[in-house]
């Protein structure tokens, strides 16, 4: 993989806030309208461009760059269980954004379903993206390229929104963005506060991930931190069901919600890896804590929604959510703690910490990760809710950066097959590890992983 990289002065966008959008109550397609304050981008300096040969990548050559306020993209974002599209131009201004839950299909399966889930993003994913851009006012015509997540996530998943972006992409010409989730977790901070500067220190925690990075730069990223087993989104969900909740609100949601009825200091549930001084995550032993402090008070782990609990059933289960989740936030702020000790002696110019991520919407998370922050000098930037959970904004704008490095693919084409072979990353790191970070508890799974996003940038450039 070798790359065509333009240089340019960091992109500086408007803030904005994101207001409730209607319901299409047919395909369940929520779409919100953005509020922002636009800011003009009048300084703009581009050095020469230099090649190299490449198969994978294509470059506008016979043009100049695009300005920032040039460029259109449609984000799409099919990882696991939300059809979600947007359109963002290149200053920031979000143009639209529509996301299609799978919430019921949640509660019905008590977690996602693979192929479930593919046939309902198969249902929707072209109403979802013709929302979208409908909501923009816009047509394909007016697009500069179209970006997709290529993975991480489930493949069946990925496959649905690659094929769509490709089709689309096919019938209008336009360069295609392969984007990695959770660079694109990292990244939609820089969308939203315009300070944001590389070198920063970013926390994306999901319902399949728990990653610590150090972003040196758009698609240069160290790891310092990951799952060694399960993610904290997934002990919520898992820790939820068993207590009975109403997983269409999702599994982390309620129990934040019944937690604050409980005592968090009733259950002695030890904190995880303690021993082991690295940033490494691992929430698998406090799942089998919990679960069995449910059997220990007879909560029956089948068939018992909350919605009949007694008051000292409601009041036990409580207890419980508010153990479980101050103990498995206290493993985040441990871990953050360790980072950020280890990243200001890599880059002692880091201000920022980013949290984001499905689960960083939770206000606890928030709250207690906001003091850890403030007692290391350090300011916490986290995207609005909306922005946390996967969303096509997030790919939007990850594919604006990278198209404006020059890191696109050329358009498919307009006849693609069907059946056409593409590549999915489902297992795919987004940095290389720090030699400091690598798990003295056990050994991560390496099964089918591709290489790093920051491997395969960095060897393109020096091939």
């Amino acid at each position: 993989m070798s790359s065509y990289l333009f240089a340019s002065s960091p992109c500086s966008v408007s803030r904005f806030s994101l207001l409730l959008g209607s319901s299409l109550p047919f395909f369940g397609i929520k779409s919100s309208a953005p509020r922002f304050t636009r800011r003009r981008h009048t300084s703009k300096s581009w050095a020469h461009l230099w090649t190299r040969s490449s198969s994978k990548l294509f470059s506008a050559l016979s043009s100049p760059p695009p300005a920032y306020d040039d460029v259109i993209m449609l984000g799409i974002e099919t990882s696991c269980d939300d059809t979600a599209a947007a359109v963002v131009r290149g200053n920031g201004d979000i143009l639209s954004q529509v996301v299609s839950s799978q919430a019921d299909l949640l509660s019905r399966y008590g977690g996602v379903a693979p192929k479930m889930a593919e046939e309902a993003h198969s249902l929707v994913i072209d109403q979802v993206v013709q929302r979208a851009l409908d909501d923009a006012k816009l047509t394909g015509n007016d697009l500069s390229a179209v970006a997709v997540t290529i993975g991480p996530g489930l493949s069946l998943c990925l496959r649905v929104g690659v094929q769509k972006a490709r089709r689309l992409a096919g019938v209008f010409n336009l360069p295609i963005v392969g984007v990695h989730h959770m660079e694109a977790h990292a990244l939609v901070a820089r969308l939203i506060e315009r300070n944001l500067q590389f070198p920063f220190l970013a926390l994306l925690i999901s319902g399949g991930h728990n990653l610590l990075i150090l972003a040196h730069k758009v698609g240069h990223y160290l790891q310092l931190g990951t799952t060694i087993d399960d993610a904290i989104g997934e002990a919520y969900d898992k820790t939820a069901r068993w207590l009975g909740l109403d997983m269409r609100k999702g599994g982390g949601p309620a129990l934040e919600e019944l937690a604050l009825e409980g005592d968090a200091n009733s259950i002695n549930f030890s904190i995880p890896m303690r021993q082991h001084k690295d940033c490494n995550f691992s929430y698998a032993g406090l799942k089998t804590q919990v679960r069995l402090a449910i059997e220990s008070r007879k909560i029956s782990m089948e068939h018992n929604p909350i919605s009949l609990a007694n008051l000292d059933d409601r009041r036990s289960r409580a207890d419980i959510a508010a153990s479980f989740q101050r103990v498995a936030v206290l493993h985040l702020e441990e871990r953050c703690q360790r980072a950020i000790e280890w990243a200001l002696k890599i880059e002692p110019s880091i201000k920022y910490l980013v949290v984001s991520g499905g689960v960083a919407s939770n206000k606890y998370v928030r709250a207690r990760l906001s003091h850890v922050v403030e007692n290391s000098g350090l300011e916490l930037v986290c995207p609005p809710p909306s922005l946390c959970t996967d969303n096509g904004v997030m790919v939007a704008w990850t594919g604006i950066e990278h198209f404006l490095l020059g890191r696109f693919d050329p358009p498919p084409p307009a006849d693609e097959p069907e059946d056409a072979m593409f590549e999915l990353r489902p297992r795919w790191p987004l940095g290389e590890e720090y030699s400091q970070g690598k798990s003295e508890a056990r050994s991560l799974k390496r099964a089918r992983v591709f290489p790093s996003l920051t491997s395969m940038i960095q060897g393109s450039v020096q091939n």
